[in-house]
């Protein structure tokens, strides 16, 4: 996928600002860092932790991408991830414009990825 700069607010701030919220809904203690500055993200990438890092969220062209660093450990009964699937770590949602999100199970992945955090 390719990162793209994009307009001040488009349907990619207004996910990526429902995820924001969503995130603080499943973990009142979580602490968002934005990290990874450069041309293509001048802003940074925003970085949400809990004892440890839980996701990142990224907007690109066509999708905003939040992967969880420890996903594959995370159940998934609702399958959410649908993206980074081969690897041994890491899993990803990608939105695309329209999506709707199963916020229940957004947020059982979120504290899951929180208590595994806290358990390692």
């Amino acid at each position: 996928m390719k990162k793209t700069t994009k307009s001040k607010s488009d349907w990619r701030d207004e996910t990526l600002a429902n995820i924001r919220k969503l995130i603080k809904q499943a973990d009142p203690d979580v602490v968002v860092e934005m990290k990874w500055k450069k041309a293509a993200t001048p802003d940074g990438v925003p970085v949400w932790s809990d004892n440890g890092p839980i996701c990142t969220g990224e907007t690109y062209k066509n999708a905003v991408k939040l992967t969880f660093f420890k996903g594959a450990q995370l159940e998934d009964p609702k399958r959410l991830f649908n993206s980074s699937l081969e690897g041994n770590a890491r899993r990803a949602i990608d939105l695309h414009e329209g999506d709707e999100i199963d916020e229940a199970a957004f947020k059982a992945l979120i504290r899951e990825a929180v208590k595994i955090n806290t358990s390692s």
